[in-house]
């Protein structure tokens, strides 16, 4: 049994007005890629050879080439010269967060918050503290940390991260650079 034999009288009657108000779709005209361009009109007629010396002549457009850019928002590794300042503070830490005693969630919104706070203030680099994890070990806020700042929801406001100098904390520390907003 088909689909419209099981449809009542009543059903086929509004069908047939519903049918009969809808007007058929324009087809499209069809685009013909060549080169990996789209053209849609036939090609204009070729130009002259050698110099153009008419005015109101202009080249044929040709679309901008832009180099491949790396995608935004993926930190770096900050450069052995600027790791050397801020370890030397000859470029200020302008803030620091300490995520002692947070918890593994409670750390990752705390040191979001910091860092979207520290980008709104202006300011471009803060360390960041981590510890160095219970009896020695790698803590669960340190091993996380670097997954954290490479994460979507800091992409616009870190630009690098690195280890920090011994008397900043060495290892359970890092040096976090902040994009301008």
């Amino acid at each position: 049994m088909s689909r419209r034999d099981d449809l009542s009288p009543e059903d086929r009657r509004i069908w047939a007005r519903v049918a009969g108000s809808v007007t058929p779709a324009k087809p499209k005209k069809a685009v013909r890629i060549i080169s990996g361009a789209a053209v849609t009109d036939p090609p204009a007629a070729p130009l002259p050879k050698g110099p153009v010396k008419a005015r109101g002549i202009a080249a044929p457009y040709a679309p901008p080439v832009a180099a491949p850019a790396r995608p935004r928002g993926h930190p770096e590794a900050l450069e052995p010269r600027r790791q050397r300042r801020l370890s030397r503070e000859r470029d200020p830490i302008e803030a620091r967060i300490d995520l002692h005693g947070y918890g593994r969630f409670q750390a990752q919104d705390a040191l979001t918050a910091f860092l979207i706070g520290a980008q709104a203030r202006g300011y471009r680099s803060v360390l960041v503290i981590t510890g160095q994890g219970r009896r020695g070990g790698s803590g669960v806020i340190r091993a996380s940390v670097h997954e954290w700042l490479q994460g979507p929801a800091l992409r616009g406001v870190v630009s690098g991260f690195a280890p920090a100098a011994r008397h900043h904390g060495g290892d359970g520390a890092l040096y976090v650079t902040i994009r301008r907003s």
